[in-house]
């Protein structure tokens, strides 16, 4: 079945208030940071923090990632502890070639075996945030079996192409990064998470851009407050409309085969495979997000 990652929650990992509840508010994934929202003086103690919750706190069926720092900044202190105490994916910070997931693909594998943990069982995924990034999507995309995703980070990606969000606009700004992520994410098989909206305020434009990224095909997007999983959810999941109609086309296959017939209609209208591959997507979604039970 397709795991849910409609959304992923940044977590400072020095809020302990927020590491303890973090998976009530009803994210697919929530992602512990111990880059960018920690400073300097406080990496220690935040890793330290995030290792005790992951190894005492039950998130049931909440994907728990974990943003590293660099190699060369603390990353592979990150990556023993987070491995040891169990974390589902290591996230990657700003990734721009192949050789960047492979470096920390080998010290994930250092730890895995010092700690007694299955080799291969410690996920991965890739943050894109700059131009070169953007262009290697693929070559990232297929550079290790560890790797359950790629995401886009827009706000180092536009500083870097010296531009700014345009809210106001229809982010043209990040158009051909979103674009070449989510194909490279198709491509491979892996899913395609779309960057933050800032503004934890404005609803509808959150609503509007995330219908947008999933037309994109985008499986779901990050986000910074608990008050914007309920939005971005409800994008995501199928309707009971999609569901109704889905579940009329897998009941169209069954009844030619039954038939034995070779020619597969619906309300008049041929079914191809391509329908057929939407229609079952759509089950099991609906599925993973728990509204759908096949044979129900």
């Amino acid at each position: 079945m397709e795991r849910l990652r409609r959304t992923m929650m940044f977590v400072p990992a020095s809020n302990a208030g927020m590491l303890r509840d973090a998976y009530i508010y009803g994210a697919d994934s929530i992602m512990f940071d111990l880059e960018d929202s920690i400073s300097l003086k406080e990496k220690d103690t935040a890793r330290f923090l995030v290792y005790q919750a992951v190894k005492t706190i039950d998130y049931g069926n909440v994907e728990t990632v974990v943003r590293i720092n660099s190699l060369d900044q603390g990353g592979r202190n990150d990556i023993h502890a987070m491995v040891r105490a169990g974390i589902d994916v290591i996230r990657l910070p700003k990734t721009e070639t192949a050789e960047d997931v492979l470096d920390v693909e080998e010290v994930i594998l250092e730890a895995e075996r010092q700690c007694g943990r299955e080799e291969g069982s410690t996920r991965m995924m890739a943050a894109i945030e700059g131009p070169v990034g953007v262009l290697n999507a693929l070559s990232i995309a297929k550079s290790s079996k560890r790797l359950i995703g790629i995401a886009l980070g827009a706000e180092d990606y536009v500083t870097s192409m010296k531009t700014r969000r345009y809210a106001e606009r229809d982010s043209e700004e990040i158009f051909f990064a979103r674009s070449m992520i989510v194909h490279a994410a198709r491509a491979v098989g892996i899913a395609a998470l779309d960057t933050v909206f800032s503004n934890v305020d404005d609803v509808d434009t959150l609503r509007k851009e995330t219908e947008f990224i999933k037309q994109l095909g985008f499986d779901g997007k990050s986000v910074i407050n608990p008050r914007q999983i309920p939005v971005v959810n409800s994008v995501f999941t199928p309707t009971e409309k999609e569901i109704q109609n889905a579940i009329a086309v897998m009941n169209a296959i069954e009844e030619a085969e039954s038939k034995g017939s070779g020619v597969i209609a619906l309300n008049g209208k041929m079914i191809d495979k391509p329908i057929v591959e939407r229609a079952e997507r759509v089950l099991l979604l609906a599925e993973a997000a728990g509204i759908y039970r096949k044979g129900e």
